[in-house]
């Protein structure tokens, strides 16, 4: 009787990433979008709430490059042990972060400097801004994942 060989395969889940790391490009790009915004948000804070709102509205800019920072950091770390473990940390280092952001904002919400209508503010839109913004500049196929390739100019 002969013997039928099962098909051999590697679960998806057991496999990891060898390859360059778009995340890190990314978020790099995000912060330094976030950088050319800074004065326009810390700017704005002061010219409604003081010198309170701009303390307020650079702390929350603060938080928000820093989430950014720590989820590619997430990303880019756990996707060489395994794309499960990249799976797991994405799902609770998004509690996780935003446990951080909450602490950070509890933490400093009785403190002098801060107002918490332009911190509050400036964490929602910074957060959804900055993602919509960079959206422009991906490359969402797998030729070029991450940042767009940029395009040279020819001269004819």
């Amino acid at each position: 009787m002969a013997k039928v060989e099962e098909p051999s395969f590697v679960s998806v889940l057991a496999m990891n990433d060898t390859g360059p790391a778009p995340e890190a490009a990314i978020v790099r790009d995000i912060i330094k979008h976030g950088l050319w915004v800074a004065p326009a948000f810390i700017g704005l804070g002061a010219a409604i709430w003081g010198v309170n709102g701009a303390w307020s509205t650079a702390y929350g800019l603060g938080l928000v490059l820093a989430n950014f920072a720590l989820a590619a950091m997430l990303v880019a770390y756990t996707a060489r042990i395994s794309y499960a473990l990249m799976m797991g940390s994405m799902m609770f280092g998004y509690l996780i972060r935003l446990a951080i952001v909450s602490v950070a904002v509890y933490l400093v919400r009785q403190a002098s400097w801060v107002e918490l209508l332009p911190l509050g503010l400036t964490i929602i839109v910074a957060h959804l801004g900055l993602l919509f913004w960079e959206l422009r500049y991906l490359s969402l196929s797998l030729a070029f994942p991450g940042l767009k390739p940029k395009t040279s100019k020819t001269t004819d």
